[in-house]
């Protein structure tokens, strides 16, 4: 895409200037969110891979001292070989550093469905790409080089062929210094560049491409004042034409524009708006920038990191970091509320992070809860007001009231710990230990720091398996609904019900992978766990018999025709999943044809081939009876067998299947199975394994297709979502709230007793925080089985009332809250993306994606990837 035209009396080619030909460079996210949901495909096209690296702008003799005064920014483009495995660990297109290459039409697709789905709130109307709704589109000239001998693609961009403006973003966009960049070309313009010919013949050859930036205005936001003078300075003269370029010139349909971002929020933001600053993403760091925009943006620490607070920090606290994690939390949270400020890189901070808490270093993927609580533990250290922590012991109850041993523990817990963090975020709960066997009650009050709850309702789990029948009926997937913790007795049960099995019949499940039985899930006490979500399993639907008898189990191969150097081989192929079925008593090859025959029915094409079939014997009862009629075979009464050669010798190989003992693997080829050959199956497991060659003509007479396509237990991925399960975050306080016996790894010693036991425990809210941070456990552990729970948590955003939920009632304390921020999390564990929602005053609200803020209904606050919320507390 993007037509090239040779200038043969330069050394420069040009790019066509046409609309439909613009080459557009966007976000990756942008454009993969927009294309996965048009599509309905996120595994679909990728695009070409290329990672940026350092370049030079001149090669010659005198190339240091040239570079030095050379201004031009200049880099690599190498094409990336495996991208595949990047983005297994990684974040492909969500690091803030990926970007697309991509065609006109496709951009105004994009951009619709993002305009589409942002204005769904509010009023609908027709969109229009000449209406107000490019946003920050302007033009930058590139000079391409092909370095054929490394397989490179050089990029120069010059300040020559720039407006000063539109250089120094691109300095931002291109800097690949301390950061990798990658590029992703969905238009096919890389691929034209390699395959120009005239650029083949001249090493030195170059393109001047001209790409539509769009979506990284962030770097720099002009202010109305600016933006006449930028696009005057772009469009040139009052013709239209921008800035010549080696003699070329362009039209002013090329020039930059420049619309309100009122078009997809509703209301238009300034640069240098208080606090809407966003972080740069230096390699899947969403997680550390989620929790930060949160933290950053709760009042009470926005004016004490604003203030003095360095007085504070305790230098000689040993539980502390020297300081050094407040500082940098400190100089964090100035740049991110200095006016003016473009997206800052966390680099500093996420260093001091990486070497306090080791556990953080690198660019993995990481949970922003986790990082939340070292941070608010580590402050908390540095800026302890304590210097010297006193011993203190805590004493028992001994029936005193309630409040009295409550205020003593806070106030022992305030002598050795006296911060900021405990004076906003720290509340207080009642413990209470119940002995199973004396009674004892023991009640102590511990500080909190949040409140992780559970999410009570995701205790199901979806499970998709194939039912295989044994009638000739087509094999149906079906979706059933079991408990996460169940046993496979579950499974068979709801699995039972769904496909309406008769009393007659039972289930046998298994699991396929290569195209094979891997094993057979038949104890009814194992757990669920075994099953991942990426298994495929099969329910062979068979008849119930009082003594058990032998099965037959087929699997397919099929013959493939290569040429290796030139000579011509065959390769046996294995497709499909296996089909089963119950053997008679007694029973021969014949037999165990048919049978597999009648199980391939459902996957029979047409009936055309049967149609021909019937027709041939049709005719040879014809002729056979014009022949007794006649007594004599006439030439005009023979016909030739369709499944023979013209000469009458048959030909079973070219139509017929071909059937061959095996074992279970399906990787021995034994002997062929003869028609009227008797046979046993294996004494041990009194299955008969069966390996079928399929011949070329049945493969055309049957849609392999179906029997290839067998869906997993559940099909996880960035853009997909598990059936919606919806909770009240009033229950998930409750659930946590709830009296429930220890577990044996947490037994408690019975003062009493004298011994462990498995005491009874029960928590309850006593003294609440300013403002308090609520984590919803999201994700589950388990020896077998790590899961993300997507479940919907309706939770309150103007009025969280938790006056049923304090123990300790006083009229001075107010207990109700209002939302202020949302750590989100999107997709599966283990990867993903994390975002901030952020509570800026009346009604607005605003998405910080890593360097990218912009405003967001209110009406979208509440989703499935709401993950840790914060609210503050609202004065009497």
């Amino acid at each position: 895409m993007g037509g090239l035209s040779e200038d043969l009396s330069s050394t420069t080619l040009h790019l066509d200037s046409d609309n439909n030909q613009r080459v557009y460079f966007v976000p990756y996210r942008w454009w993969k969110d927009a294309h996965d949901s048009l599509t309905g495909d996120a595994d679909g096209e990728r695009g070409l891979p290329f990672l940026a690296s350092p370049g030079s702008s001149y090669a010659g003799p005198m190339k240091i001292i040239n570079n030095i005064f050379n201004s031009d920014l200049v880099f690599n483009l190498k094409r990336e070989e495996d991208s595949s495995q990047n983005s297994e660990n990684g974040e492909v297109g969500i690091s803030g550093r990926d970007y697309a290459l991509v065609s006109g039409e496709m951009w105004v697709q994009a951009l619709k469905w993002h305009i589409d789905s942002k204005s769904s709130t509010r009023n609908g109307g027709s969109f229009s790409v000449a209406e107000d709704n490019i946003a920050d589109v302007y033009p930058l000239q590139l000079r391409l080089s092909i370095q054929r001998e490394a397989n490179l693609l050089g990029v120069r961009i010059s300040k020559k062929d720039n407006v000063v403006e539109l250089f120094r973003r691109a300095c931002k966009i291109f800097n690949i210094e301390s950061e990798l960049l990658r590029i992703w070309d969905f238009s096919g313009q890389t691929i034209s560049f390699f395959s120009n010919s005239n650029m083949q013949r001249q090493s030195d050859q170059e393109v001047l491409l001209e790409l539509q930036v769009y979506g990284l205005s962030d770097f720099i936001k002009c202010k109305e004042g600016k933006k006449d003078e930028l696009a005057n300075s772009i469009l040139g003269n009052s013709s239209g034409t921008s800035p010549a370029m080696n003699g070329a010139s362009g039209t002013g349909s090329s020039g930059c524009f420049f619309v309100n971002s009122s078009v997809f929020s509703g209301s238009s933001r300034e640069a240098g708006s208080l606090g809407l600053t966003g972080l740069q993403n230096l390699g899947n760091t969403c997680f550390m920038n989620s929790a930060l925009q949160c933290l950053v943006h709760t009042p009470k620490l926005v004016d004490y990191f604003l203030g003095d607070y360095d007085k504070e920090i305790n230098y000689d606290n040993p539980l502390g970091m020297n300081g050094e994690i407040a500082l940098a939390f400190g100089d964090l949270l100035r740049k991110l509320w200095a006016p003016g400020a473009s997206p800052v890189a966390p680099r500093t901070f996420k260093s001091k992070l990486a070497r306090f808490a080791p556990q953080f270093s690198g660019f993995n993927q990481h949970d922003s809860q986790e990082l939340l609580a070292f941070l608010l533990d580590g402050l908390h250290e540095d800026l302890n007001r304590v210097k010297k922590k006193p011993y203190v012991e805590a004493k028992d109850g001994d029936g005193r009231p309630d409040n009295d041993i409550a205020d003593e523990y806070w106030q022992n817990h305030l002598a050795r710990s006296d911060s900021i963090i405990v004076d906003v975020c720290q509340g207080q709960y009642k413990s209470t230990l119940v002995c199973p066997v004396c009674k004892k009650v023991s009640t102590t009050f511990d500080p909190f720091m949040y409140l992780s709850l559970p999410l009570p309702s995701t205790t199901m789990r979806t499970m998709t398996l194939t039912v295989v029948n044994t009638d000739g009926s087509t094999p149906t997937p079906y979706t059933i609904t079991v408990p996460k913790s169940g046993k496979w007795e579950d499974l068979i049960k709801a699995l039972s019900i769904k496909c309406s099995l008769r009393e007659d019949e039972t289930l046998l499940v298994a699991e396929v992978y290569n195209y094979r039985i891997i094993r057979y899930l038949e104890e009814p006490a194992d757990s669920l766990s075994l099953i991942r979500d990426g298994d495929r399993l099969v329910a062979y639907r068979l008849a119930k018999d009082d003594e058990q008898v032998p099965l037959v189990v087929f699997m397919h191969q099929r013959i493939e025709e290569q040429y290796i150097n030139g000579k011509h081989s065959t390769i046996p192929k294995a497709f499909g999943f296996p089909l089963l079925a119950k053997l008679p008593s007694a029973f021969n090859g014949s037999d165990i044809q048919d049978i597999y025959k009648k199980l391939l029915s459902p996957f029979q094409v047409s009936t055309q081939y049967a149609l021909e079939e019937n027709h041939t014997s049709d005719i040879d009862t014809i002729d056979k009876t014009r022949e007794e009629e006649n007594g004599t075979n006439s030439p005009s009464a023979c016909v030739i067998d369709p499944l023979r050669s013209e000469d009458g010798v048959s030909s079973p190989s070219d139509a017929d299947f071909q059937f061959y003992t095996t074992d279970e693997k399906g990787t021995i080829k034994g002997s062929e199975i003869e028609v009227g050959e008797s046979l046993v199956g294996s004494e041990k497991s009194k299955r008969l394994y069966v390996l079928v060659s399929w011949p070329e003509k049945q493969i055309e007479r049957y849609d392999t297709r179906l029997l290839t396509s067998l869906p997993e237990v559940f099909k996880s991925s960035f853009f997909t979502k598990r059936p919606q399960e919806s909770v009240s975050l009033y229950k998930c306080l409750e659930g946590f709230l709830q009296e429930e016996p220890l577990g044996p790894e947490d037994m408690w010693f019975c003062p009493s007793c004298k011994k462990h036991c498995q005491a009874s425990k029960k928590l309850d809210l006593w003294r609440l925080p300013e403002i308090l941070v609520i984590h919803l456990k999201r994700f589950s552990y388990s020896r077998f089985l790590k899961n993300k729970l997507e479940t919907y948590v309706d939770f309150p955003v103007d009025d969280l009332d938790l006056s049923m939920y304090v123990a300790y009632k006083n009229d001075q304390t107010c207990t109700r809250y209002v939302l202020y921020a949302i750590s989100n999390h999107y997709g599966s564990m283990g990867g993903g993306h994390y975002t901030a929602f952020v509570h800026q005053g009346g009604d607005q609200w605003y998405d910080f994606d890593d360097s990218h803020v912009n405003p967001i209904g209110l009406d979208k606050i509440k989703s499935s990837a709401a993950y840790v919320l914060f609210y503050r507390r609202v004065v009497a």
